[in-house]
């Protein structure tokens, strides 16, 4: 995580770091419009659906990139090797983590989250542009598997002999309502977290002893194996940060992503579904 004042410190340096803006919200409207009306001075944007995840079908809603798609698009957003990487999205961080996952699985570690989002840059009477850079092509060569990514089934197995955290809201995760995938409730023994339990009231994140204290209560601790799934693979990469802020995890040994997640697994008619409050 980086907070507002330090990111503004660094632009203001002799080598300011990469912005990327990811702001996105489910059923539109696109979050380019958002980034037009105003971003951080010299932001990039890219498009969640268009730039960061393959064409949705059998992988679930966003699948993850391929090694030349993504490459490609880090590069026309200028992003060099061994250059430091700030994203941000509109608030909480569940979607600028996607890009954060997505750089260190590509094995760039120089990458950040902004803490309180362009919410909280703007709250702050911070300069915003409405000047569409122009990116110097990027260098960046994408070496996926630096992040670990597990399938269905080794998600189902992650959940009966480890820690499995669902990120989606308490309703989607029992079965109550489900408003974007075929079927409703969740995967068999997978513990709930929602992502937006990792910011206060004020929108910004936790600090390390918090998210500790609740991930820990969840049973995820250093020596247990733990991963995390959301409805399509994105706000589930918020969990992962949020365990490696917490010290749960550490960068050598990350949580596991279901890329896949809910909408993967519940297109499988023969993949058992939970519902209710419990795992």
């Amino acid at each position: 995580m980086i907070s507002t004042e330090a990111l503004a410190s660094a632009l203001a340096g002799a080598a300011p770091p990469k912005v990327v803006d990811v702001r996105w919200r489910l059923g539109g409207p696109p979050g380019r419009q958002d980034y037009e009306v105003g971003h951080v001075p010299g932001a990039h944007y890219l498009d969640l659906d268009a730039d960061l995840s393959s064409a949705p079908g059998a992988g679930g809603r966003h699948p993850l990139p391929s090694t030349e798609d993504l490459q490609r698009v880090l590069r026309s957003a200028g992003i060099r090797k061994g250059h430091p990487v700030v994203a941000y999205d509109a608030a909480d961080g569940s979607v600028a983590a996607r890009l954060w996952w997505l750089l260190r699985w590509a094995g760039h570690t120089e990458v950040a989250v902004l803490d309180g989002g362009f919410a909280a840059w703007v709250a702050e009477g911070r300069p915003v542009s409405k000047e569409i850079p122009t990116a110097e092509p990027g260098d960046i060569t994408v070496t996926p598997g630096a992040m670990p990514v597990v399938d269905a089934d080794e998600a189902a197995a992650l959940a009966r002999n480890g820690v499995l955290l669902d990120a989606r809201a308490p309703q989607r995760y029992q079965g109550e309502t489900e408003p974007v995938d075929p079927r409703a409730g969740h995967i068999p023994g997978a513990l709930n977290a929602p992502s937006s339990g990792h910011v206060d009231s004020n929108g910004r994140w936790l600090g390390p002893t918090a998210l500790a204290e609740r991930f820990q209560a969840l049973g995820a601790r250093p020596d247990a194996r733990v991963g995390a799934y959301c409805g399509s693979g994105v706000t589930a990469s918020s969990v992962v940060l949020a365990l490696e802020v917490a010290g749960i995890t550490t960068p050598d040994k990350p949580a596991e992503l279901y890329a896949g997640s809910w909408s993967h697994w519940c297109v499988d008619p023969s993949r058992e579904v939970a519902t209710g409050p419990t795992p």
